[in-house]
């Protein structure tokens, strides 16, 4: 059985991983016949939004992981404890935490770093030849982590791309329901929750990615 390793941020839009397209990930992966495993990197949250009012809640802090396990059901590893071995592909769901958590993408823009953790374990899956796919604003990463010559998609929206772009790569404008693939590197990207008005458009997207990236795996 192939397994999937899933890379949370947390746990809800506004300052970790986005629940419904992670979810819908692990739904797909199951669909699939294969096995997802659930890793976080263990660090605290930039900062902690109230999601109710969309605004900071001052004074409190959360931990990566901690939060993560919600989404996981407590089914998760500490990302720094993976062994990139143990899995044929890796999936990494959208979400403010993949830009405020797992990079700085959100405060820093085209300057953004990505965690040194979440950088060793997919170059590690990606220098073995395995696929990769990202969602959502997840895809900010993919210069800093396949280099300049990927492909990638955040869907339309031509600042944030062009700020990606900047870095490195090339976007190609993508509806929600589409993937974009990227063959030479297996690299394989949806715009989600960039462009989705539903939960019905966000799970055509995340099923082809998942699909494809299981596919190649």
């Amino acid at each position: 059985m192939k397994k999937v390793a899933v890379i949370l941020s947390g746990c809800g839009v506004y300052d970790g991983a986005e629940i419904y397209e992670s979810v819908l990930t692990l739904l797909s992966i199951a669909e699939n016949g294969a096995e997802s495993q659930c890793m976080a990197p263990n660090i605290e949250q930039m900062h902690v939004v109230n999601h109710l009012t969309g605004e900071p809640s001052e004074g409190e802090s959360r931990n990566v992981l901690v939060e993560s396990a919600r989404l996981a059901r407590g089914e998760i590893i500490d990302l720094t404890t993976a062994n990139p071995a143990d899995y044929d592909a890796l999936i990494i769901p959208g979400g403010f935490g993949a830009a405020k958590n797992l990079s700085d993408f959100a405060l820093n823009g085209s300057n953004c770093q990505v965690n040194p953790d979440v950088v060793a374990f997919t170059q590690a899956i990606h220098n073995a030849g395995k696929p990769v796919g990202l969602m959502c604003i997840a895809p900010a990463m993919t210069p800093l982590l396949f280099g300049d010559s990927v492909n990638f998609t955040i869907g339309t929206d031509p600042e944030t791309a062009g700020a990606i772009e900047s870095m490195g790569g090339t976007h190609n404008n993508c509806s929600v329901d589409q993937i974009v693939i990227d063959e030479t590197l297996k690299v394989v990207t949806t715009p989600a929750y960039m462009l989705a008005g539903s939960i019905t458009e966000v799970a055509a997207g995340i099923r082809k990615l998942v699909d494809q990236v299981v596919k190649m795996a």
